[in-house]
């Protein structure tokens, strides 16, 4: 018998790289928690990844080499993989399975949670409220996240996305019950890694973050319980302790990549371009646990980040992954390659739920004002270039010739910011006033005119209205 109680099955029948077969089995179920132990003793973890009559194919986390057949003992749970949960995660690094990597001493908790968890009740299911400050001025401004939001961050290969989600995790801040951040990494290089546990450290330290990271040569079904170990813990913090928790996840193409191999192994139909069917309902079982719960403290606010391969946002991830959640961040490889970061494709992103968290009361009065200023001007002055490539510049109007200029200001100015230096909301909403400001008063028609009257917009004609520096 085994420490929990179970029969420990000593039928192995086959070891097929990751998998392992065992016979004579029964009532074994998916998904279920199983514990290996080799005939030296050492103890390994696996997933029961499919069951039929009397045989179990369980995935080996740590994988089957040195493994005997015949001297292997299985011992099934008879439940669902639980991780211990509680304080004790914060400041701690592990990797994708939640054991240490910061040589310190194994996570203990005052009890135990299955990582599978559940959506939140849509009865019992507050409106998100109050923003989540990012740090990162444009993020703030235009796509403000609201506290139990879930929010993604679009890019492709070759942009700094791991950079701006790390840069988020570091800087974050909201105002009210203590506040602390998840951060899974998933399918990254070690250099990848090492970045993020460096850029996260101050933040470690101080017992505000926890770090999981599996890397690229980990097994793919640890990369499947990464994200559900990170909800796990966050939803424990929040719910229970009552912190307002920002989880942020990357890369969630590599999860998914991780779910079709799994798949493959499980010999289940594939669906689109080769991905399981049930990728829509896998992904909704994560992005679903963020939110706020009516009558408990605490909020989970959900940041998923992920590549679109060939920077197709119809791709099956990007895809399904903006039916499930509230808006859009979207990287620009043209703005990447003017040499702006974050590279923020501004048109294309979009907070839903940006009025919930922004506005008087929660931000600032002119915030919503000066965000819906910016997209209209930024979607002129693209006009107006595409327009000057064709006529050239000495061809344009003067108003059409201050938008260009507004557009270099725009990215120069107002978006363009260090990586390791946060910028509160107030300066970047100046920044953006600055930016603005380079158009003629008659303009900025969606702006009140005492809000112009007290920045001193000024009309074209004006003698005095010279381009703000």
């Amino acid at each position: 018998m085994n420490s929990s109680g179970g029969i420990e099955y000593t039928t192995v029948r086959e070891l097929r790289g990751p998998l392992a077969v065992v016979g004579g089995l029964s009532g074994i179920g998916w998904d279920e928690d199983v514990r290996i132990t080799l005939a030296s003793g050492e103890v390994r973890h696996g997933v029961v990844l499919d069951a039929d009559r009397d045989l179990a194919v369980v995935q080996v986390l740590e994988g089957t080499s040195g493994m005997d057949p015949s001297g292997v003992r299985a011992a099934f749970s008879g439940g669902p993989l639980r991780v211990p949960v509680g304080t004790d995660w914060l400041g701690r690094v592990c990797n994708g399975r939640g054991d240490p990597l910061d040589g310190g001493p194994p996570v203990f908790g005052s009890h135990h949670a299955e990582v599978g968890g559940a959506p939140v009740n849509p009865v019992r299911r507050e409106p998100p409220s109050e923003p989540v400050l990012t740090g990162v001025g444009a993020v703030d401004t235009l796509t403000t996240l609201a506290r139990g939001q879930k929010l993604p961050v679009f890019s492709t290969a070759g942009l700094p996305h791991l950079e701006l989600a790390a840069q988020i995790a570091a800087q974050s801040t909201t105002s009210g019950a203590a506040f602390s951040v998840v951060f899974a990494g998933m399918g990254l290089t070690h250099a990848d890694a090492a970045f993020v546990r460096d850029a996260l450290e101050e933040r470690s330290a101080a017992g505000e973050l926890v770090l999981l990271l599996n890397t690229a040569d980990d097994p793919v079904i640890e990369r499947i319980l990464t994200p559900r170990i990170a909800l796990t813990v966050a939803e424990h913090l929040a719910f229970t302790g009552g912190r307002h928790v920002l989880v942020v996840m990357s890369d969630m193409t590599m999860y998914a990549e991780a779910l079709r191999e799994v798949s493959a192994a499980r010999g289940e139909i594939p669906a689109r371009r080769a991905y399981p069917g049930y990728l829509y309902s896998d992904l909704a079982s994560l992005y679903e646990r963020c939110g706020r719960i009516r009558g408990r403290p605490g909020s989970v606010t959900v940041l998923p980040v992920l590549t679109m391969p060939a920077g197709d946002i119809t791709h099956p991830v990007p895809d399904l992954t903006g039916y499930i959640t509230e808006g859009q961040i979207v990287l620009s490889p043209e703005t990447h390659a003017r040499g702006v970061y974050p590279p923020l494709d501004a048109l294309s992103s979009l907070s839903r739920l940006m009025r919930k968290g922004a506005g008087p009361g929660r931000t600032r009065e002119d915030h919503l004002d000066v965000a819906a200023q910016l997209l209209a001007a930024v979607a002129r002055a693209r006009q107006v270039r595409d327009l000057a490539d064709l006529v050239g510049r000495a061809a344009l109007s003067p108003t059409d010739r201050r938008y260009l200029d507004f557009e270099e200001t725009f990215l120069r100015d107002f978006v363009d910011q260090r990586s390791d230096a946060p910028r509160d909301l107030d300066t970047a909403l100046e920044r953006a006033w600055r930016a603005l400001l380079v158009l003629p008063r008659g303009q900025l028609s969606m702006l009140p005119a005492r809000l112009l009257d007290a920045h001193g917009a000024k009309d074209l004609a004006d003698p005095d209205g010279e381009v703000p520096r």
